[in-house]
């Protein structure tokens, strides 16, 4: 019998080692328990904000005068459950119930839902004691034990047989019987839809996992759907990714009838028809979580948001082992069984360095010889050049991965920003070994556009680049936006030619790029666009366009290597600039919240176009100058926090970034 081509064997038997996995360790998967694993189930019932204010403040409970590294320590060694108790609001968010227990009985908390066909539904429950004594759950047959004063966090589902110290607990109160009706859902093509109740509880067809977007609306994807809702007042949504808008409507159906709902969502504006095809370069269809992904999740995500290019990545989380590898292994060179014209996936790597950044790479030939570095005890090498230019050698588009977290306004905040950050790419951009930076991922656009504007402003030519790490295989996540669905931001490329993984990733290594948000970001210089050069002589005056496709944009700016040129708050900016010295130019459109977009804020950036002087690269002195003291920063982190077994391991590191120096000293000579 011949291997289904969405399932062949050993992808198959990939995802029967991660159910095991799952049932086993639940939502961790067993991996080992670093901090950003085990806030993974925590992390779908609260913001990213109160939860560490939380603690925050738990920690200094701990050590009052401890200062910031001790207090960071602290933190990771927390009980997050204890955390999660103290950050949430008085009312438990959808799917989370609180059950406190107290030495005169226990009170049960959480939202009423609507259950149809008596078919139970999937519950975390919190256990929140105020006892001096340790309190037992039993669920049907597993034993959880409670501290003292401590808290739990259980998964159950609402039919389940819960005792507290032996007694029944009465579940009953968190479920409402409502009379079934039935919808078919019909678009013309495949969509994201979404069906909520007047309570903000999603409906899903038969099989299809209970996901929430960032705004935390329940989602899913295809076409011609049947689902068993409840006969009364429903809001049903279609959308299809960022170049539509969405059309919606409102209906109570009859119970025990298929009422069939049509809805098409409106283009806002054909990208593919300019030569534009827009990509997600960082997308993880198996990460952990409560779900086990199979491909064909990725195939319907794909095609219902209408992604041109998707990028697949295999990689470690916090330990040894590779999530996806065999799927790499299975499909590496070549189309992913979906695709078609205008639809490119392939499974690509996500190499990892928590201290040094995190790189993606799109398209590989082959897997790589190494997943990720400094994890599980393991040293921090070899550097990312090493791991760039073996990407390379394998044809692979790579990049720069979430770059930063926070404000990079002074080398000394980029380089001090927590987390994974891409505080090499001063290092490799200047040896020319990297092609693209994500300015738009899950966390601060503005800090990872700033540090971009300074590498493109110090001579490094680098494509502006979006990789949302959306994960198939989380139902909700409200810390980050990883359960958000594909494509929330795009990789915006002008294309030579039909779309294929080559053609999509050529364009990106010119530079002929856009990332977004949403909106549709045009940009021109004497008729040049984004990856283009034109090379002037002094004085010669440039004429400058900029427009933007999308009711969500506040605000349109035109920058050059000195600053603002031109800003608007309509669609369209124009500006003469008379070009003395190397410089480029850049557009950026910005606005707030706005339902259109599934970030914080809507945002988009454009490569640049390169103004060259008689042949001169921009190599503007203060950014030289930034560049120069952040690698003297980065030199300091090698020398003192970087985790080697042998001093030639550092030295590599050090040999890197000497050469890197002195191209950016050379660049201050011209």
């Amino acid at each position: 019998m011949r291997d289904d081509p969405m399932l062949p064997a050993p992808v198959a038997r990939m995802l029967e080692e991660y159910r095991q996995l799952l049932a086993d360790h639940g939502m961790t998967w067993g991996e080992p328990p670093i901090a950003y694993v085990r806030v993974m189930s925590q992390s779908r019932f609260v913001d990213v904000g109160p939860f560490w204010r939380e603690a925050r403040r738990q920690a200094r409970e701990q050590a009052p005068g401890a200062g910031p590294a001790e207090l960071q320590r602290l933190e990771c060694e927390l009980d997050y459950d204890e955390v999660l108790r103290g950050a949430l609001g008085p009312v438990p968010p959808e799917g989370l119930a609180v059950l406190r227990l107290t030495p005169d009985g226990h009170d049960l908390r959480g939202r009423t839902r609507a259950v149809v066909g008596g078919t139970p539904l999937p519950l975390t429950l919190l256990i929140d004691s105020a006892c001096d004594h340790a309190a037992w759950v039993t669920v049907g047959d597993q034993e959880y034990e409670v501290p003292a004063k401590g808290a739990r966090l259980i998964e159950l589902d609402t039919a389940a047989d819960v005792r507290v110290d032996g007694r029944g607990l009465d579940l009953s109160g968190l479920t409402r019987s409502a009379p079934r009706a039935a919808l078919r859902l019909r678009a013309g093509f495949p969509c994201r839809w979404s069906v909520w109740n007047a309570d903000g509880q999603g409906w899903y067809p038969p099989g299809v996992p209970p996901k929430r977007d960032f705004n935390g609306v329940p989602y899913f994807h295809g076409d011609d759907l049947m689902l068993f809702v409840p006969a009364e007042p429903l809001t049903v949504r279609v959308t299809r990714g960022m170049e539509y808008g969405w059309a919606e409507t409102s209906l109570t159906p009859p119970e025990h009838i298929e009422t069939l709902v049509e809805l098409t969502p409106k283009r806002i504006y054909d990208a593919a028809a300019r030569g534009w095809y827009g990509g997600d370069l960082h997308v993880h269809l198996n990460y952990v979580g409560d779900l086990v992904a199979p491909p064909q999740w990725a195939a319907d995500s794909q095609h219902g948001e209408d992604l041109h290019v998707l990028s697949l990545l295999a990689a470690n989380v916090s330990g040894e082992r590779v999530l996806d590898k065999e799927a790499l292994e299975h499909w590496a060179g070549q189309d992913l069984p979906w695709s078609d014209a205008t639809h490119v996936a392939r499974m690509g790597v996500e190499h990892r360095n928590d201290l040094f950044g995190h790189l993606h790479a799109f398209a590989p030939a082959a897997p790589p010889s190494l997943y990720a570095t400094g994890f599980a005890g393991a040293p921090d090498w070899p550097p990312t050049t090493g791991a760039l230019r073996e990407l390379r050698e394998l044809g692979a588009l790579v990049g720069y991965a979430h770059a930063f977290r926070g404000p990079t306004e002074t080398p000394e905040q980029l380089v001090g920003t927590p987390g994974c950050t891409a505080r090499m790419a001063v290092v490799d951009a200047a040896l020319g070994l990297v092609d693209g930076f994500e300015l738009l991922h899950f966390s601060c656009a503005t800090g990872s556009a700033r540090a971009y504007r300074r590498l493109i402003g110090a001579g490094n030519r680098l494509a502006a680049v979006a990789g949302t790490d959306s994960m198939l295989t989380y139902t909700r996540q409200r810390m980050e936006m990883v359960a958000s669905p594909v494509g929330w931001e795009r990789t915006y490329a002008r294309v030579e030619g039909p779309l294929t993984a080559d053609s999509y990733a050529d364009a990106v290594r010119r530079g002929r790029t856009f990332a977004t948000t949403g909106p549709f970001l045009e940009l021109l210089v004497d008729g040049q666009g984004p990856g283009e050069t034109l090379n002037l002589t002094p004085g010669r005056t440039v004429r400058v366009t900029a427009r933007v496709i999308g009711p969500e944009v506040e605000r349109l700016t035109v920058l050059t290597a000195d600053g603002e040129l031109a800003s608007t708050s309509g669609s369209e900016v124009s500006a003469e600039l008379a070009v003395q010295w190397p410089t480029y130019v850049v557009a950026v459109a910005e606005g707030g919240a706005h339902p259109r977009s599934l970030f914080t804020h809507v945002y988009a950036h454009t490569s640049p176009v390169y103004l060259d002087v008689e042949h001169r690269r921009v190599a503007r002195e203060d950014d030289v100058m930034f560049c120069l003291r952040w690698i003297e920063l980065l030199e300091e982190l090698v020398r003192t926090a970087a985790r080697f077994d042998e001093q030639w391991q550092m030295d590599d590191y050090l040999k890197a970034i000497e050469e890197a120096r002195r191209i950016y000293r050379a660049r201050l000579a011209i």
